[in-house]
């Protein structure tokens, strides 16, 4: 990586400004945290600066205006980095206004703080971004930057989940301030890049859930560079592979599939499957409800009114085989709607096998973690990316915006 690690600075008695990504679920009623990977995951960072003697501003998002209702302070999240650290991280509710500013002035060396929700500004929200298209140098002039960057001497971003935005907190600190990557960002890019660089051959991907559009794109990089050497599907992904090659899914299936415009991705699995023939795998059945109990039926003999949910045992057997001989494993996707108990058993077959295989195996995205951990024994995975979005579009060849600017502050400091 063209990236600068915490270890080639001295921080001792600097000031520090951290940007990690603790974004975490939120219960919907009681508005606390209902998962603290992330939090627990950016702890090494903060222990480590915070062990270089610097004072230590953090700075993090939670909600935004697509999930308005996990838009809430960070407190809470405080309190939990408190716990984790074993040491006081104070918590102000101000991303960047006077009393913030104030506030990291007043640190002392070994002492954190974390500022308020950087999502209650508008040049941090999605909105903005999509609308207002600023290059990192325009950036420069937004109220978080000018009013923390003078501030600071330093600046950190442990924020890989995020890497896929173009914020101020993301991108122009770089501009101003010699920069280093977390501990947490340096492993996920690195666990990303085994499985895409030079992985360990056979080398098998497993694309499922319902946001096929993450696994089409990861799936034409990974074919077209030969990095995968099998991609097992499932979900709609796989569906979407049946109905490639003719063969009916049913009124209901299909329906479901062209009301969400997931048709289209028809003709790119045509494509695939041409042009990479034996490289792509698909159910061979599929699973549904008949009178109140699991039924499963071959694909060739689908009843046109059912909702298939998962896959069958005939694919789960295929799949397991692949898995078992694969020396390098990357997921994104579950195999079926793995919440409903009629359905979970094609996920936790496959990701119980995936525990158990002797290759080393990275998973990532939102409903695969929240999956693995109910299904199986998320420990016996090799790496957990906190990653969603960020690592589809690293995987699919793009280019990252937050990549972008370490690299020129590599060069440029």
């Amino acid at each position: 990586m063209r990236m600068k690690s915490i270890d080639n600075f001295n921080y001792d008695g600097k000031t520090v400004l951290l940007r990690v990504d603790i974004n975490s679920p939120i219960d919907p009623i009681t508005k606390k945290i209902v998962s603290e990977n992330r939090i627990k995951k950016s702890i090494p960072t903060i222990q480590k600066i915070l062990d270089k003697n610097a004072k230590l501003a953090i700075i993090a998002h939670q909600g935004d205006t697509l999930d308005y209702q996990n838009l809430i302070p960070l407190y809470e999240h405080a309190e939990k980095l408190t716990a984790y650290l074993g040491r006081d991280v104070k918590y102000i509710d101000d991303v960047c206004g006077p009393a913030a500013q104030q506030t990291v002035k007043d640190l002392k060396p070994g002492e954190a703080v974390l500022l308020g929700n950087l999502r209650y500004l508008t040049e941090e929200v999605s909105t903005f971004e999509n609308a207002v298209k600023l290059a990192p140098k325009d950036m420069l002039s937004t109220y978080l930057v000018r009013s923390l960057a003078p501030l600071c001497d330093f600046y950190v971003n442990d924020a890989f989940a995020a890497a896929h935005r173009n914020a101020p907190s993301m991108v122009a600190f770089q501009e101003m301030l010699e920069t280093a990557a977390g501990e947490l960002m340096a492993r996920e890019v690195s666990a990303l890049d085994n499985v895409m660089e030079n992985p360990e051959k056979p080398c098998v991907f497993v694309l499922g859930g319902a946001k096929i559009s993450d696994a089409f794109g990861m799936m034409k990089q990974v074919l077209q560079n030969g990095t995968a050497d099998k991609i097992l599907t499932g979900g709609i992904t796989g569906e979407i592979m049946l109905l490639a090659q003719g063969i009916r899914l049913g009124n209901t299936k299909e329906k479901y599939i062209k009301d969400r415009a997931l048709d289209v991705f028809i003709k790119d699995a045509k494509e695939y499957l041409s042009d990479y023939p034996g490289k792509i795998e698909f159910p061979v059945d599929l699973a549904y409800v008949r009178n109140g109990e699991r039924a499963e039926v071959s694909i060739h003999d689908l009843p046109l009114e059912e909702m298939f949910m998962d896959i069958g045992s005939e694919t789960i057997e295929k799949y397991q085989k692949i898995i078992e001989d694969a020396k390098t494993i990357f997921v994104n996707g579950p195999a079926g709607v793995y919440e409903d108990r009629f359905f979970e058993k094609g996920t936790k077959s496959i990701w119980n096998a995936i525990a158990d295989a002797k290759a080393y195996s990275v998973i990532g995205g939102g409903d695969t973690v929240s999956a693995a951990q109910k299904l199986t024994d998320i420990k016996k995975i090799n790496y957990v990316c906190t990653a969603g979005g960020a690592m589809v579009q690293y995987l699919s060849g793009d280019k990252l915006p937050l990549i972008e600017a370490m690299e020129k502050a590599f060069d440029r400091w």
